[in-house]
């Protein structure tokens, strides 16, 4: 267990909770809109559908995740004093839920929805910066994961920011340069918010679960300094500043390469052989990074196939499923046993707590990672034969839903477990 986790600090398992049981159903919509628009809604990345589905992956089954784990980390992982956690998972958890659903509505079939959705995510996102932001400031501590989430967070406030002029523009009809803030708006959310998030916390779960050695400092420390000054540089398409451009990007890809070529590398070296489902996810999501930057060379020395319309679903289609869907998956599968394990102990004191591998148990968890693993290949593929895309979409949001009910059945599990030796010194509850 890592020496520095406070968990006197730890918010009630109900503030990051409220998260992890919403994030899933929003990938099961994503997929089902994927099978109902079908291959029309998948020519190109700027379809309504697309974007609908888009949104629901990023706003919605993304930032719902890692709000969760923020607010669950920060405390306990970072040192952070979140101010109230329970009240600031109150706002943060309906606002960006039905912030999301107005977002995908409004692409999908009302624009007069756009105001309305960027406010209520607009008040999710800024009360879950001002309180996660505030604490990562104020906290003692040192180390390339606190670096990583100082960076993270206002990248969060970005894209946020961009999204609502991007929201205003596409619902006013204003006359703003649309795909160039749309290009920089992707960046800022995937790369400086999504990865170096990612990052951050791989710095402190990946050797504490899965047994690796630590990250090499210059690597922790490169990665989220030179994701955001390449995402600056990016930032001046905005200004209509050409030259150069795709080698920025490939810039980018390289570097996020070289972050999942380290946790591989790391991987390989853990001291406990066995392959658990999250190791597994963890796996295919750097590989996935990796793939993303071997992608991005060819579609730059073939510009036949980067001109292609659905080059840039290939690329998504790794990022979001095959990277941010995979890693938190993982995530899920670990985090939530370990903190509910953790929480258990006030309650089964002096008796041994139950076992983690019993609050979701090991075999339906490996059966939704092929699951998913299933769908990410059947989209990949979709792309290339447009045929496949309703069946893809519906493994998709089958894969997902499974996401979902195992985390349920985790949560209904520690209940259980409660229920059956409960104890006044338990510190928090569902």
């Amino acid at each position: 267990m890592h020496p520095n986790l406070s968990f006197e600090q730890a918010p009630p398992l109900s503030v990051p909770f409220r998260h992890f049981r919403t994030a899933p159903w929003l990938g099961v919509l994503a997929g089902l809109i994927i099978a109902w628009t079908g291959p029309d809604g998948f020519e190109s990345r700027w379809t309504s559908a697309t974007l609908a589905v888009t949104h629901l992956l990023t706003a919605g089954f993304m930032l719902q995740a890692m709000a969760g784990a923020l607010l669950q980390f920060v405390p306990v992982a970072a040192g952070g004093n979140v101010w109230r956690p329970r009240f600031i998972a109150a706002i943060t958890h309906p606002a960006l839920l039905v912030g999301v659903l107005l977002l995908a509505a409004a692409f999908l079939a009302a624009p007069s929805l756009f105001r309305p959705a960027i406010a209520f995510i607009g008040l999710g996102i800024a009360t879950l910066v001002a309180a996660v932001g505030w604490a990562i400031l104020r906290t003692p501590a040192e180390g390339p994961t606190i670096v990583a989430m100082r960076i993270a967070v206002p990248a969060l406030a970005v894209t946020a920011v961009l999204g609502a002029l991007l929201a205003e523009g596409l619902g006013a009809g204003r006359g703003w340069p649309l795909l160039e803030m749309a290009d920089v708006h992707a960046a800022w959310g995937l790369g400086g918010w999504g990865l170096v998030l990612l990052a951050g916390v791989s710095y402190y779960v990946v050797p504490m679960f899965q047994l690796t050695p630590p990250y090499p400092k210059r690597v922790a420390y490169a990665v989220p300094a030179l994701l955001v000054a390449i995402l600056t540089l990016w930032s001046f398409r905005l200004a209509q500043v050409q030259d150069g451009i795709q080698f920025v990007m490939l810039a980018g890809y390289l570097v996020a390469a070289g972050f999942g070529g380290a946790t591989l590398n790391l991987q390989r070296r853990r001291r406990r052989k066995v392959s658990d489902p999250t190791l597994l996810f963890f796996r295919c999501a750097m590989g996935s990074l990796i793939a993303l930057f071997g992608t991005s060379v060819v579609f730059l020395a073939v510009p036949t196939l980067g001109g292609e319309p659905r080059a840039p679903m290939w690329l998504g289609i790794l990022a979001l499923v095959g990277v941010f869907v995979s890693a938190i998956s993982g995530m899920l599968y670990k985090i939530i046993p370990f903190i509910s394990w953790l929480n258990l102990q006030g309650a089964y004191a002096p008796a041994p707590a139950p076992n983690m591998r019993e609050i979701i148990p090991e075999k339906p968890m490996r059966r939704q990672m092929h699951a998913h693993f299933v769908a990410f290949a059947a989209l990949m593929a979709a792309v290339v034969w447009p045929a496949l895309t309703r069946p893809a979409g519906v493994l998709f949001a089958f894969s997902c839903g499974w996401l979902g009910w195992n985390v349920l059945c985790g949560i209904r599990n520690i209940s259980r477990f409660r229920a059956r030796r409960p104890q006044a010194g338990a510190r928090s509850s569902l």
